[in-house]
């Protein structure tokens, strides 16, 4: 038993050199386990009752932590069915409110287009218009050079006119002339 003691111990002073030696960590499960071993051995003095009880304290410590994450994670559960319930809620009320939104934009746009149908028909009318005030203005401006063109024939016809009537009455002047002259 001695012997045991004095490799414990030298075991114990090696491990701390090293523990000293690095910097902090946790504990790892195995390093957790040596620990407990070696107090559980320090204590007892019969190695196979002491086996016997280090087994049924793992046991139970395992069982007591395994429990105690169950219930958390059974609570966890809940809480997190919970809150995807609430999540689906709200994504559902928020899905209803974005149909909304888009119903009320497709209204709308339906109103916009109609208005801009409107628009664009008074504007193809008044463009329309537009065309046809230009070509009867057009017409117009045509007509009064017609118009104009035909004054001016009718005053150069009625000078003619006047010229033909002077020459007239002069061959008739000269006529009488020359029967009286020739009598």
């Amino acid at each position: 038993m001695s012997s045991l003691y004095s490799r414990n111990k030298d075991l114990s002073s090696r491990s701390r050199k090293s523990l000293s030696d690095s910097p902090p960590s946790s504990p790892s499960p195995s390093t957790k386990t040596f620990r407990q071993d070696r107090a559980s051995s320090r204590s007892d003095s019969s190695g196979v009752e002491a086996s016997s009880d280090r087994l049924a304290a793992r046991t139970s410590t395992y069982t007591r932590r395994e429990n105690r994450l169950a219930s958390l994670n059974k609570t966890e559960d809940d809480s997190a069915s919970k809150d995807y319930k609430k999540l689906y809620e709200d994504a559902l009320a928020e899905n209803e409110k974005l149909k909304s939104r888009l119903e009320n934009s497709k209204q709308e746009l339906s109103k916009i287009r109609s208005q801009l149908d409107k628009v664009t028909q008074k504007q193809d009318r008044i463009s329309e218009r537009s065309t046809v005030f230009e070509s009867e203005k057009r017409e117009k401006e045509a007509l009064g050079k017609r118009v104009s063109n035909m004054e001016e024939e009718l005053k150069v016809l009625t000078e003619l006119k006047s010229d033909n009537q002077r020459l007239n009455d002069e061959n008739g002047a000269l006529i009488r002339v020359i029967s009286k002259l020739s009598k």
